[in-house]
């Protein structure tokens, strides 16, 4: 059970469990968002590559009194610390100590969001280019110094030139791997960088230099390999922000247009979109109509009707007319801004497999130390071996035993079912509500809004009178409810043809309707309680009326002085979509249920149409609380739909909350666990099946990096294997894994 706090926002990182805030505070933004926020010191840590690195600067600081809260972002090599001046002093010593450079960056936002993170792209393509260059030198070196001990003469100025050509390529390809690794090795941490600088280094003093140069070349080459398609995963999200185009035509007070950046617009703003352009920043439409395409908020490819009064949201593409827009949001609090922060926040929760993994490799190091030192000084006494043969096979188990596949195969997986989600308008705030929403047994559904349009509509009507024409009645009946702004009167007017007639002497009917005149004839259009306070109520009637009702519609009937002459039936529809998405859940094993505030008789007629075998009628909030927790005692784990607001003790209690149609809405994205972008009920069942194909994914992947390590541990003990083969079956299942876990992006359409 997940009844975590709707707004916790956790910002350890996928790799670390969330005790490593060491009992501080991890309520946090992301580190962007931290750049901007005071008290927060921002750096910049070049040789942060990956999680167990992470890990080590978080075992540097733990001690450090006064760190509230730390928030990493490995694929920016960025760490942001919230701390008083001293204690960030103290932590940068730590982290110097323990061999790495933090490099400060600015603590505040002086460009948007999407110039920051070009900034930083910047700054990482030109250090992967240095990177690649050095990679690439290395990899010639160690090719140079096996030849040499393949092909060249034996003499020993051939192989001083192979000894010199392998510590050039060692050097080239791992110097930050040596440097970390005796750093760790000085501090009693056996990580991977200690395993493979002992290694290589042991395989060195044992005269295999070619092999200790290719080990360390192509590890440095897979490690580079596994960096960029986990940047890829990470920045899968974020490559929608760039779409928001970074100027926008501005409104001058003297009428003219003028371009300008959009992150220096101000709230209140008018700006002017054409056809074919993506809206700058988020709005409201305030002159003429046009069609958009929401799929970067809300995954829904379909174009939106857009006239005066509408939102609009930032890097949406205008389909069809020129319109001009009031501004509501800065550029960096944007909807589609919003979603990516929450999306970072995300990647940085951890998924109950990803603690799992982190808790073996923990163990599963300092194990494969134990052994390999074993079958080093065990081998010549037990098996008859040469002590060069058991040390050699001691040092192929350990770079066959590198943790890094089973280290990386978690985070690239959740981040990219996060994406994927991300990409079709599901917004997971967590790798945990990702990996466990497969486990769903039943769902809680709200009526409006969720199963219905959330508007009433006019869905029958018919004449009572014999002797009143229908054209009569339909007359009189849109020009009393034109007057009133009541939502079932609208819904009447708007199913009815408009006729233009005024009527003479309204009069609001306070809870009972309208009254007005009509000719010489004074009519009144209401509801069952007022016409039975009139005593026009009939038999014939009760029972047509009591048909209506029981179908869940709402009655209002439209009379004479004398005489009732025509009723009119309102229901809000169920969506298109709803039924279609009630039997997808179904299919999946996940039993309905409806929850709503109407009456029994409406629940129930609502919940049929849907195909909804059970359904709750007159709750209010909290016994929608006290429904949750019987679902979840009787049928098992249980996801809420809602608003976010009235159904807050509902969605706190479930241990999935889901808000449904949250675009643009803080207060719904804050409140759930689970945000469907737009009102499509089908997206749940998407994110049930996706939460299921990134479950499957993860223990492939957990089940690639164990066996394949298996196997040639075994080879490595008992049979031939070389380090070639130990550094190919470290890198290859290290590859296997991300391009496994990177299988899920494509599980979403590209917006």
């Amino acid at each position: 059970m997940m009844n975590m706090p709707r707004t916790q926002a956790p910002t350890t990182s996928p790799s670390e469990p969330a005790s490593a805030c060491s009992g501080h505070a991890c309520t946090t933004p992301t580190p962007d968002a931290a750049a901007a926020t005071p008290g927060w010191a921002r750096f910049r840590v070049p040789t942060m590559d990956c999680a167990s690195e992470e890990s080590e600067i978080r075992r540097a600081v733990e001690h450090i009194d006064g760190i509230r809260a730390m928030a990493f972002q490995l694929g920016q090599r960025t760490v942001a610390i919230d701390a008083p001046g001293t204690s960030i002093e103290q932590a940068i010593a730590a982290i110097r100590k323990a061999g790495f450079d933090p490099q400060p960056l600015p603590t505040a936002k002086a460009v948007s969001t999407a110039s920051a993170g070009a900034t930083a792209d910047d700054h990482d393509l030109g250090e992967r280019a240095s990177g690649a260059w050095r990679l690439g030198a290395a990899l010639l070196l160690a090719v140079g110094a096996e030849a040499l001990g393949f092909f060249a003469p034996e003499s020993q100025a051939w192989k001083s030139a192979g000894f010199g050509l392998a510590a050039a390529a060692i050097w080239l390809a791992g110097f930050e791997v040596y440097k970390k690794g005796l750093m760790a090795l000085r501090h009693g941490r056996l990580n991977i960088n200690a395993l493979m600088t002992v290694a290589v280094t042991g395989a060195f003093a044992i005269g295999q230099w070619p092999e200790a140069a290719m080990v360390m070349a192509l590890y440095a080459i897979a490690e580079a390999i596994e960096a960029r398609a986990v940047d890829r995963a990470r920045n899968a999200i974020k490559g929608l922000l760039a779409m928001a185009p970074e100027e926008a035509s501005v409104r001058q007070s003297d009428g003219s247009w003028v371009s300008r950046p959009v992150a220096a617009i101000p709230v209140g703003a008018l700006l002017r979109v054409k056809p074919g352009e993506r809206v700058p920043m988020d709005g409201i439409v305030r002159s003429g109509q046009t069609s958009i395409n929401q799929a970067p908020v809300t995954g829904e490819s379909i174009p939106v009707d857009k006239t005066a009064g509408d939102p609009v949201f930032a890097a949406t593409i205008n389909e069809s007319g020129t319109f001009e827009f009031e501004v509501t949001a800065p550029a960096s609090d944007s909807t589609l801004s919003r979603i990516i922060h929450a999306v970072e926040q995300a990647q940085a929760t951890r998924a109950p497999t990803q603690g799992f993994v982190d808790r073996f490799a923990a163990v599963y190091t300092p194990t494969i130390f134990v052994i390999a030192l074993a079958v080093a000084v065990l081998g010549p006494w037990l098996l008859g071996w040469t002590w060069m043969q058991a040390v050699y096979k001691a040092l192929v188990l350990l770079v066959i035993a590198c943790p890094c596949a089973l280290v990386i195969s978690t985070p690239v997986t959740i981040v990219s079912g996060l994406a994927a989600a991300a990409r079709r308008g599901i917004l997971v705030k967590g790798g945990i509500y990702l990996e466990e929403a497969r486990k769903l047994k039943a769902i809680a559904l709200d009526k409006t809004g969720t199963i219905t349009e959330g508007k009433p509509r006019l869905v029958d009507w018919s004449v009572v009178d014999p002797a009143t024409e229908p054209a009569a009645a339909e007359h009189i009946a849109v020009v009393l409810a034109s007057h009133s702004d009541h939502p079932v009167s609208k819904a009447i007017a708007a199913g009815l043809k408009p006729n233009g007639v005024e009527a003479e002497a309204f009069t609001a009917l306070a809870g009972r309707g309208v009254q007005g005149k009509v000719g010489d004839v004074t009519y009144v259009l209401g509801n069952h309680r007022l016409i039975e306070e009139r005593g026009q109520c009939s038999q014939a009637l009760e029972e047509r009326l009591k048909q209506h009702e029981d179908a869940g519609r709402t009655v209002t009937l439209l009379a004479t002085p004398e005489k009732v002459i025509a009723l009119f039936a309102v229901a809000d529809t169920i969506k298109p979509s709803s039924r279609e998405a009630v039997a997808e859940l179904r299919a999946l094993g996940i039993t309905p249920v409806m929850l709503t505030g109407d009456n029994q008789a409406t629940a129930s007629a609502v919940a049929h149409e849907a195909g909804i075998e059970q359904a709750r009628g007159n709750l209010l909030p909290e016994h929608k609380l006290e429904a949750i927790k019987a679902l979840q005692r009787e049928i098992g784990l249980t996801a809420m739909t809602g608003d976010g607001i009235n159904d807050a003790p509902a969605l706190a209690q479930a241990d999935i909350g889901v808000a449904m149609g949250a675009a643009g809405t803080d207060t719904a994205m804050e409140a759930a666990d689970v945000v469907v972008m737009n009102d499509d009920l089908r997206r749940i069942a998407e994110a049930v099946k996706l939460s299921r194909s990134t479950h499957a994914v993860l223990w492939q992947n957990i089940t690639l990096a164990l066996g394949i390590k298996a196997v040639f541990l075994v080879l490595a003990v008992f049979g031939n294997a070389t380090m070639w083969m130990a550094v190919f079956a470290d890198m290859g299942a290290s590859l296997l894994v991300v391009v496994n876990g990177l299988r899920l992006l494509g599980k979403a359409p590209k917006a």
